[in-house]
Parts: C-alpha cells; structure tokens; sequence
C-alpha cells in the first residue's frame, strides 16, 4: 500500500497528550488544521500518516534498569534492521517496506519510548490499526490507488459516535461501489467537517448515495469533489443537499468539464450556504445560461472570500450581469477570473466593481486580451486599494501605455 509522512500541528507544537497509545493518523502539513483558514488551493501532493503516541496510563513501572536497557536495545537493533534513527523525538520509518511482523514489533516496543512524540509509518496492517484508535479524528488515505474497491473493508469498523472530523480520499481509484457505501457511511460521522473526494472520476454513478448521506452531515465545512466526473445532473442532485450543510465554508467542484448547462436550473439551493467562503467553480464549462442562474445566487452569498470562475471561456460575454453583482460581496478578497474570454463590456463591468471591493488581495485576469489598451479602468481600484497583494495580467496583449500606468 501507499506510505506516510510526518506531520506537526498547525500551531507549531505537538498536541496535549490525553490518552495511551496511538491518538491521531493525520494527512501533510498544508492540508489539516488548516483547511478553515487558508481555503485556496487543491491537493498537490500525496498525503501521509501520523500516529502520535504517550507514555501508556496502564504500563507496568519497569521492573529494573537492565530491563530499560534491554528494551532499547531491541528498538536500536529494530531501527537499524530499517536504517533508520530517530531525530528530535520523531521517528519516520516511511518508505521503509514494513511487514506486518516488523509492524508488530514496533507496536509492542512503543511502551518503553515514553519521550517519543510522533511516529510516521506505512499502513500495512491498517484495517487492524483503526480498532486500536477509537479516539482517531483525522483519516487521510489520499493518494492510494488500491484503496479503489476496497472502501468497504477499510472503513468497516467505522460505527455512529464516531469522532472522525476530516475524511480525505484524493485519487484512490474509487469505484461507484465505493461511492455508495460512502453514502451509507456517512450518516455514522457525525462529526465530519472535512469532505475531500478529488480527482476520483469514477464516483459520479453514486453521486445519489454520496449526496443522500451529506444530508446527515450537518457539520460539514469543507466539501471538495474537483475532478470527480460530474454532470449535469450532478447539479441537480447536490443542489438538493445543499439546504442540509448550512454550515459550510469550501465547496470545490472545479474540473468538471460535464458540469456545464447542470446550473441552469439547479442552483438554487445555493443561497443556502450563508457561511460559504471558497467557491470554486473553475474549468467546469459554463454555458451563458449557467452564468445567468449563478447571477443570482453568488451575489447573495455576503460571506464569500475567494471566488475562482477562471478557464470557462463561454462566459467571457455573457458575465457582465454577474460581474457587476460582485460589488455585493464585501468580504471578496480573491477574485481569479483568468482565461474567460472577457470582452470589452464586461471588463468594463468588472472594472467598475472592483472599486467596491475593498477588502481584494488577489485579483486574476491573466489570459484576457481584452485588458489590454483597458487597463486604465483599473486605475482607481489600484489608487484605492490598499489590500491588494496579487495582480496578475499574464498574456493580456498589455500596451505601452498600461506598462506606464502600472509603474
């Protein structure tokens, strides 16, 4: 199966630690704790595991010194066996073949390691593993192509009063059956509040499962389906659990180039997500009509921080209705609207918006010719602005005249 990598909390320190044994099984870094702060960009790299591990409340003293040093011993033979050591009490042992022997090995010499902080390791005996962590909070098995037709076996041991609060699955391969048994599992997570099942394709078929059990996840905050072969009717179908996730903040269902014509008239639920933060609609083929429906929902959504439309390039002339609604979202900080075909009028329009949104940090227009020789209608924007961190205007046949602007 795949391997794991090391991780620390958000914070920079390593968590309380509260119970014996194993605690936590965690993804990287940059895709944990962080997801309800920093909500911009998708999965780049394979995720891994952690297991953190405390002195255990029911171990026996040590009888003698010589015991002690007998134990390690064993783990300094254990580590040698694999080239490894351990550096400032972490232990990565990732890439490391274990067997399921060498994984009990280790299993039995971690009550004599009370100092050891985290553990990285592989998941050769995982479905064993998960009965050893009820207390587990974060389960990220992405980048695992065998985890495809195995999802029933891997999560079996799941049952309701699970304390599971971010499931990650990115590009496992899985299939339909998978999906349906998702949908039926997720009613028992109570306490879900991250959601990502990105670059699966084949999970379309069993949108209907998957959608049937968000509606019981009614924490959910982060939900990402980028690449996950959507339709039209996809639309239609989350569109009705929507009205169930009030509290989401991420909805990414970018990549989804079969998702075009899928809003003409399923968006109304929408509206919905008044804590929405993260839209992420890119590369998904927008039609005009798609664009229409949207002009009415988006607007409406006062909490909204990024907006990503950019690569739907039958947009570019019949957003202008849209774009000049944008000046209804104060807390707009990203707008990435790269590569739509924009044409003379509904930059115009954005142009004109942009001077209302005061809080933007990132504005993306690259790939729009139309900026160029345009690029004076911005001028105010960049006087008034004082948040804006980003610009970019790559490939916008830039003149002259708009080099001088910006210097």
């Amino acid at each position: 199966m795949s391997q794991t990598r090391k991780k620390t909390s958000s914070e920079g320190e390593t968590k309380p630690q509260t119970s014996s044994g194993n605690k936590f099984l965690r993804g990287s870094k940059a895709e944990s704790r962080k997801e309800n702060n920093d909500l911009k960009t998708t999965d780049s790299q394979p995720s891994n595991w952690i297991q953190k591990t405390a002195p255990s409340e029911t171990a026996k003293p040590l009888s003698s010194e010589m015991e002690l040093r007998s134990s390690m011993e064993k783990y300094e033979q254990f580590l040698q066996k694999l080239g490894k050591k351990t550096v400032n009490k972490c232990l990565d042992l990732n890439n490391c073949g274990l067997t399921t022997a060498d994984m009990k090995e280790m299993v039995a010499l971690l009550p004599f390691l009370p100092d050891l902080e985290e553990l990285d390791i592989s998941w050769n005996d995982f479905v064993e593993a998960l009965e050893m962590i009820p207390e587990l909070e974060e389960l990220n098995l992405s980048w695992n192509s065998k985890v495809g037709g195995n999802l029933p076996l891997i999560l079996q041991k799941f049952q309701k009063g699970s304390n599971i609060q971010m499931l990650k699955l990115v590009d496992c391969t899985l299939t339909s059956e998978d999906g349906t048994f998702l949908g039926q599992l997720l009613p028992m997570l109570q306490s879900l509040e991250v959601l990502d099942l990105s670059i699966n394709r084949d999970i379309g078929g069993s949108l209907n499962s998957i959608a049937q059990g968000l509606k019981s996840t009614s924490n959910l905050k982060v939900l990402k389906l980028h690449s996950c072969g959507l339709s039209q009717k996809s639309v239609k179908i989350l569109d009705a659990a929507f009205r169930y996730l009030a509290e989401l903040r991420k909805l990414d269902l970018s990549c989804n180039k079969d998702l075009g014509g899928g809003f003409e008239d399923s968006s109304a639920q929408l509206v919905m997500l008044k804590h929405l933060q993260v839209l992420d609609l890119h590369q998904c083929s927008l039609t005009a009509d798609d664009v229409m429906s949207l002009t009415q929902v988006i607007p409406l959504l006062s909490n909204l921080q990024e907006l990503d439309l950019s690569a739907n390039k039958k947009m570019g002339n019949s957003s202008e209705n849209l774009l000049s609604r944008l000046r209804f979202l104060p807390a707009l900080k990203s707008l990435v609207i790269n590569n739509c075909a924009l044409e003379s009028e509904t930059f115009t329009a954005l142009a004109e918006t942009s001077v209302h949104l005061s809080a933007l940090e990132v504005f993306n227009l690259s790939w729009n010719k139309c900026v160029g020789g345009n690029l004076k209608l911005l001028l105010e924007t960049l006087k008034l602005s004082m948040s804006l961190r980003v610009l970019r205007l790559s490939s916008c046949s830039l003149v002259t005249e708009d080099v001088v602007l910006l210097e």
